[in-house]
This record gives structure tokens, sequence and C-alpha cells, in this order.
């Protein structure tokens, strides 16, 4: 792992079921960016690995690098992705639901390893305004624990089965405290998520991991988007994670 530096068949995920976010330097100093979602309701992916669920190996740890990127896998593995995601994102809770138990059974067998660069360009589209930001610092308390199938088990279901909708209702940090203590996360986790401990962190951790994307991708980027060894991948392509660990 790179050191710390029912059944579903959702929409595919295209440039058409992103947030494409167009940034834009003024005098410097400022980025303006703005958001541009479009649904494409052509064709269905079936889930991959569909029934295996979140990571479950023991062996698997979570850690934090020193930019707020989470980072999943054991400590062997040399191939890492590189995930860029806002938590009220539509088209990301496409993408974990599509690709993320075959993600998961990949990072169990020590295959692959990812480091979430989470981001919070839709805290205005929550109903409280910084709905994403408060996940994003949930993220951090559930990950500096460092059990890796607890964290993987809560970033699954706020991704999928517990993702809010744009403008309606979003979670509590006492609700997000809860979908944590459904993961198996400790008290002290579930304190650190209902007092927002890590708040003000993951406000700045959500800013350097939306410069990152920027200098990833240039002036227009787009959430979800995957990287490897800084080569964006097209999430289009069925085997794009079974590629990704050769």
């Amino acid at each position: 792992m790179s050191a710390p530096s029912s059944k579903h068949t959702p929409q595919p995920v295209s440039s058409k079921t992103t947030y494409a976010l167009a940034g834009v330097a003024l005098a410097v100093v400022a980025l303006v960016i703005f958001a541009l979602y479009q649904w494409n309701d052509s064709g269905s992916v079936a889930v991959r690995d569909d029934g295996y669920g979140p990571v479950h190996n023991p062996g698997v740890t979570v850690a934090m690098d020193s930019d707020g990127a989470i980072v999943l896998g054991q400590s062997q593995t040399t191939k890492t992705i590189d995930v860029y995601e806002d938590p009220l994102c539509p088209a990301c809770g496409q993408l974990e639901k599509t690709y993320g138990q075959e993600i998961a059974k990949q990072v169990d067998e020590g295959k692959l390893a990812v480091r979430y660069r989470l981001v919070n360009f839709l805290d205005s589209r929550s109903r409280s305004k910084d709905y994403s930001t408060r996940a994003v610092a949930a993220n951090e308390c559930v990950a500096q624990a460092g059990d890796g199938p607890v964290y993987s088990k809560f970033h699954t279901l706020l991704f999928t089965t517990k993702q809010p909708e744009e403008g309606g209702p979003d979670h509590s940090n006492q609700d997000l405290a809860t979908i944590a203590k459904d993961a198996g996360a400790t008290d002290d986790t579930l304190k650190c998520i209902t007092t927002a401990d890590r708040l003000d962190s993951a406000r700045n951790h959500a800013e350097a991991a939306m410069k990152a994307l920027t200098s990833a991708s240039g002036d227009r980027v787009a959430t979800p988007s995957v990287f490897v060894n800084d080569k964006k991948i097209d999430v289009n392509k069925s085997d794009w994670v079974i590629n990704a660990t050769k």
C-alpha cells in the first residue's frame, strides 16, 4: 500500500453522469467553481461482485495522509487508486454501488489500495448547507481509528443506502454517528463525529483535495474521478478495477 502519502442495476458512470466542475483563476488567488450535472438514462451496468460487501479482511488498515487523504489497504499492496468524491454526489454513489464491492474484494486480496480524496463542493446543495463538509469530517473520525473494515463499511453506507438526496433532508452529526456505530465504530469515534471534532480539518482537507483534483485534471474536473499513477481512468470500462491491479 502506498504509504500515507434485492439486486441493483444503476446507470453507467460517464461524463454525462458526473458532476462537472469548471475552475477559473481570478487575480491568481481565487478559483470560481461551478457544477453541471446531467443524467444519462441510456443502458445499465450490472453491479460488480454483487453480494461481496465492503472490506472484511482484518489485515486491511486505514490511515490518513498529511493532506487528509484517506488510504485503505494492506501494507504490502503496491497498486493504489486515487478516488475523488463528494459525499452528496449521486454519480459518486452510483460509482460505489456499481464498483465498490469489486474494489473491496481487490483490497481484501491485497491487490489494490484506495486513496480517498473527499471534496465538499456540494455543501450548498444540501439542506443544512454544510453536509458534505460534515460527512468528510465523519470519514476522518472513522479513519483515524485505523480499522480498515469498519471504515470501508462506513464509507459504503454513506455513499450507497445512506446517501442523502440533493436538496432533501441530510444527516445530522448524530445521524452520521449512528451510521458509524452500525459500521462498528468505537465510542471515541462516535464522540468525534457528534462533537464535530474534525470539522475544521475536514474543510481544509477538502480544499486540498479540490486543488489536487484541479491539478490532475486541469481547470475542468469532475466527481467521481479515479486516477492511477496520475492517469485518469475511464470508469465507463467495466473492467477498469481489474485493470488497475495490473
